[in-house]
């Protein structure tokens, strides 16, 4: 048995994978603040797994968490108020096994690929697109991780599209984050009773012509994010994660609708196909654990 923990910003997931690959056992806590906290909240939730499976300990543990990783430790996880934690280290310590630590998005691709793997065999090549607070994407190759050569493969959410669009707390402006993530779509309609991508895509459907203005521009941008990252990579599939794509079947749609008009000027992309090659996961919830769990005994990347 191996253990995954998902480390959000506010929630951190655990689940205990099982020798045939399920998952057979499940703990959700909130997340803590600041190097010590985080570490003691991993280290309940594996101390939970353990209590509900009826083990004294598991023997790996892999860890996905937000910010850059390297050798183990992490570096600038912001909302987690980290600056830097050789969290591998003292996890590791802490439980007595080996701890593989990821960054989020990247062990979410790995759970992705594993998960479209049930429904047919999986991809030779595939993306991950995280449309969460802010947006990127974890690429596997060949069935494997693709990191880049110093780590930050996969960080489209900093690609400048718009030259006058907003200025991104990067420092850029117009960048994909500032189209179409989480806190993008906060910012243009601001929902304080209920999530806005929700508030957003219901007031669109009841008619609201400034809604519907604003949703098909944040749909236009995950259409230009797939676009990138085919353009980039050549996937054959992009599964859309992170927060926004609980919008489910609503969000699909109106993507593959934003590429078919994208491939309707452009004989070139027309013949990418790109309507047919983004998809949602059967179980989008489970792939940040899941691929943290299939990481664990693996060596921690080496990043920059």
């Amino acid at each position: 048995m191996r253990a995954g923990v998902d480390i959000g910003g506010t929630t951190t997931a655990a689940a205990l994978l099982g020798d045939d690959g399920s998952l057979v056992a499940r703990v959700a806590l909130p997340s803590g603040h600041g190097p010590a906290a985080v570490v003691e909240v991993a280290v309940a939730a594996v101390a939970g797994l353990c209590a509900g499976a009826g083990l004294e300990a598991v023997p790996a543990v892999g860890v996905g968490v937000p910010g850059t990783v390297e050798h183990g430790r992490v570096h600038n996880a912001v909302n987690l108020g980290v600056a830097e934690l050789d969290l591998a280290s003292r996890l590791g310590e802490r439980l007595g096994a080996p701890v593989h630590v990821e960054n989020d998005v990247n062990a979410a691709a790995v759970g992705a690929h594993h998960l479209l793997a049930g429904s047919g065999g999986p991809p030779g090549s595939m993306a991950y697109l995280n449309i969460g607070t802010g947006v990127a994407c974890g690429v596997v190759l060949d069935g494997l991780l693709w990191r880049g050569a110093s780590g930050s493969a996969g960080e489209i959410g900093h690609v400048p599209v718009d030259p006058a669009g907003e200025r991104c707390p990067c420092g850029q402006r117009g960048c994909l984050e500032t189209l179409c993530s989480g806190a993008a779509i906060g910012r243009l309609w601001p929902a304080p009773d209920q999530p806005p991508p929700a508030a957003l895509f219901a007031a669109a459907a009841a008619g609201d012509p400034t809604a519907r203005s604003v949703r098909d521009r944040v749909l236009r941008g995950v259409a230009d994010a797939v676009r990138l990252v085919h353009l980039s990579f050549d996937v054959e599939v992009v599964a859309l994660g992170g927060g926004v794509s609980r919008l489910g079947v609503r969000l699909l749609t109106g993507v593959r609708a934003a590429l078919e008009t994208m491939a309707a000027a452009s004989p070139f992309l027309a013949s990418l196909g790109l309507p047919a090659r983004v998809t949602l996961l059967d179980r989008p919830q489970d792939a940040g654990v899941l691929g943290a769990a299939l990481l664990a005994g693996t060596p921690c990347p080496a990043g920059r």
